[in-house]
């Protein structure tokens, strides 16, 4: 008896130890508010580290890439101003005095060849027909010459029609090589072509093509510089193929009579020519804040015409334009001088905006200030509307005689004063207006704009 209850209490015990062994786990409940915290927190840490990593790449990229790889700037281009030039017939004239006096020198004074025996010289010689074709031959090398800085420029648009079509149209130019500043080749061409081009692509004499980018443009004589990146044209190509064109004087003494050819599109296509001679230099055009010089030819081309013009020492003298011509000489082509044109060349291959004021003006004469008391400077023949000049109070009639610190004497001299000039550039321009018949110093604090 005593056993089977030591045994019950034992079996008992036994029960108790093992419940005691058993352990229920329980899953932790989870707390949905902390989890929601904790994914936020990391979900926004992680953008914060993206931004902080792209904001540094952008920032820091750049730097560190042109200290370990330094990049070359551009080279600032400019074009060596005008040298006392002589035409070739002055040329001609002073070799012909040079060997008189040479002959002078040698021979007795009864001997002096005169006029009448030089015409009689000449008369003997006679052209013929071998002689044209020697003179068209040279002629027609010379233009193959001068065709090497000759390009032709496509800009190339695209639109999309009411039924999703694409449509693509192309304009075309002519364009001429001016200059290359260590990364690029700069061309000279009409800013229409390019104007709404999504893409510009340069076709080179010989046939090579490459893209182009606008540099900079001037509204005033509706010509661009474009630029073909150097390092996408062969080495050898641009050294052998292709040629930069020089700059002359279109202010030389007697141009009239001069020697041209006309390259580029004179006649309204790519590639064609004229040969002629200047016949007037006279008439002027004036624009904002400057005046060209129109060289007229004996060249019947396109209204339409476009190119340059070289003289026969290979010389650009001249842009080809077009609606400059007199009304009875439309198809007559005609160029504004390059001589006027060098300084806004060199801003626009340089990528610089020109500064604006708005005043169209010419020279005082000598007859004006000595009859008239008009002080010599640049005499204000139109101020434009809403210019900065006439914002300021300028007005048709005042004379500039200053411009900052320097004197004025002439509408040039303002001109390549304000060429010199930065649109945001503050200017005090020194004015001479007329008040009860005399002449009154007045001065006026400018900022100068941006040439739309």
């Amino acid at each position: 008896m005593a056993d089977s209850q030591e045994n019950k209490q034992k079996e008992q015990n036994d029960v108790s130890e093992k419940n005691f062994m058993i352990e229920k786990i329980k899953e932790r409940p989870v707390n949905k508010k902390k989890l929601l915290r904790r994914t936020l927190i990391t979900v926004s840490m992680a953008v914060i580290f993206g931004l902080v990593a792209c904001f540094t790449f952008l920032v820091l990229e750049p730097v560190i890439s042109n200290w370990l790889y330094p990049e070359e700037e551009p080279q600032v281009v400019v074009f060596p101003e005008d040298q006392d030039e002589m035409s070739p017939e002055q040329m001609l004239a002073e070799n012909m005095q040079q060997e008189n006096q040479n002959s002078q020198s040698s021979s007795v004074p009864g001997e002096i060849m005169e006029q009448e025996q030089i015409r009689e010289l000449l008369s003997g010689i006679i052209l013929d027909l071998d002689n044209y074709k020697q003179i068209y031959s040279a002629l027609a090398q010379y233009v193959a010459e001068m065709n090497r800085s000759m390009v032709t420029v496509t800009g190339v648009s695209s639109d999309v029609d009411w039924f999703n079509n694409v449509n693509e149209s192309k304009n075309q130019s002519s364009g001429v090589i001016i200059a290359q500043n260590g990364k690029q080749l700069l061309i000279l061409t009409d800013y229409s072509p390019v104007k709404q081009a999504d893409d510009i692509i340069v076709t080179f004499n010989e046939g090579t093509q490459a893209d182009a980018s606008l540099k900079e443009k001037d509204e005033t004589t509706g010509l661009a510089v474009i630029a073909v990146e150097l390092d996408t044209l062969n080495k050898d190509f641009l050294k052998n193929d292709i040629t930069i064109a020089t700059f002359g004087s279109s202010n030389i003494k007697d141009i009239a009579g001069l020697p041209v050819v006309a390259l580029g599109r004179p006649m309204g296509t790519n590639g064609s020519l004229g040969y002629g001679i200047i016949t007037s230099s006279a008439s002027e055009s004036a624009a904002s804040d400057t005046t060209y010089r129109i060289l007229q030819t004996n060249i019947v081309g396109s209204q339409n015409a476009g190119g340059v013009l070289f003289n026969l020492q290979g010389q650009v003298i001249g842009i080809i334009t077009n609606g400059k011509s007199a009304t009875d000489m439309k198809n007559m082509v005609c160029a504004y001088g390059i001589t006027e044109l060098k300084r806004h060349i060199e801003k626009m291959s340089n990528g610089e905006k020109f500064a604006y004021l708005g005043l169209k003006g010419v020279d005082v004469t000598e007859e004006a200030n000595s009859e008239l008391g008009v002080p010599y400077g640049a005499y204000i023949k139109e101020v434009e509307m809403d210019s900065p000049a006439m914002l300021a109070g300028i007005q048709q009639g005042d004379v500039i005689t200053g411009f900052g610190e320097r004197v004025i004497v002439s509408f040039d001299e303002y001109t390549n004063s304000l060429l010199s000039m930065k649109p945001g550039d503050n200017v005090e321009l020194t004015i001479m207006r007329q008040s009860q018949q005399e002449y009154k110093e007045m001065k006026f604090d400018i900022t100068l704009t941006v040439l739309k």
